[in-house]
């Protein structure tokens, strides 16, 4: 699989305000509000997203944890090429393919 960047990375979190304030604060990071209530940082052209644990954001994983993350990769290979790479190592796909609003838009 030939992995071009990493789009964003999700991280769970307890609390919200707190998380975007020291990203902010600290690392000097620009924070974004969507229109739908999520709301991340940009680190560069990537960006870090915050679920905060009691609503997480969809897809989910099984059992969320604070601390815990997800991340979205952007590949150069064919999609059909990536599932089937994926299933060859018995990766569960939860969700998808799916449009998504990543670092910088769909």
């Amino acid at each position: 699989m030939k992995i071009k960047d990493i789009d964003h990375i999700t991280l769970t979190v307890t609390d919200l305000e707190a998380t975007l304030r020291f990203y902010h604060e600290v690392f000097d990071m620009p924070i974004i509000d969507r229109n739908d209530n999520q709301h991340y940082v940009l680190c560069g052209k990537q960006a870090i997203k915050f679920q905060v644990i009691d609503k997480p954001n969809l897809p989910i994983a099984k059992a969320p944890t604070p601390g815990a993350a997800d991340f979205c990769i952007i590949v150069k290979d064919p999609l059909e090429e990536v599932e089937n790479h994926l299933k060859s190592y018995y990766v569960d796909i939860v969700e998808g393919p799916v449009n998504r609003i990543g670092a910088h838009g769909r």
